[in-house]
């Protein structure tokens, strides 16, 4: 019979400690790597580096930047830098506007580059003023497997 009511407490405890487990509410802050998330800035320069997620053997890092040279003038910046010379090295730029909140893309680029540790790319862009612009990069390296990495700068007001 005492073994009866030990079993039964056991159970019962059991079942409470599951319930005060799911039942507790979890206040976490989102960790998300989501790049529609918008920064802007006040400065007259950004930059964004992001090395590669997997540590792989092909891609190191991808770093991409703007900065504003004059009151409708912008040089974008963009480098995909390998561990070792790769087959084929990705670099896609995006300069992406701001209007009525959003951003978009304004303007596109892509460039590949064979047998190379690196390709690094510098483009000035006439732009027009009163507008927030930003670089969205897509890095990549492929010597058989293929690696790549995103890079997202701030937003900066050209005027």
């Amino acid at each position: 019979m005492k073994e009866k009511i030990k079993k039964t407490i056991m159970a019962v405890f059991l079942v409470f400690c599951c319930c005060m487990l799911l039942g507790i509410p979890v206040m976490a802050e989102n960790l998300s790597d989501d790049f529609s998330v918008e920064t802007d800035t006040d400065a007259d320069y950004a930059e964004d580096t992001t090395y590669s997620v997997l540590r792989g053997n092909n891609l190191n890092l991808g770093n991409s930047s703007i900065k504003k040279l004059a009151s409708n003038k912008v040089i974008i910046s963009g480098l995909t830098q390998c561990h070792h010379s790769c087959d084929i090295v990705y670099l896609n730029m995006y300069l992406e506007r701001k209007v009525n909140g959003t951003y978009s893309t304004y303007k596109s680029w892509s460039f590949t580059k064979k047998n190379a540790t690196n390709l690094v790319k510098d483009i000035t862009v006439i732009v027009p003023s009163g507008y927030y612009y930003r670089v969205r990069g897509y890095h990549a390296a492929k010597d058989g497997s293929k690696e790549s990495t995103t890079t997202l700068t701030s937003g900066i007001l050209v005027k």
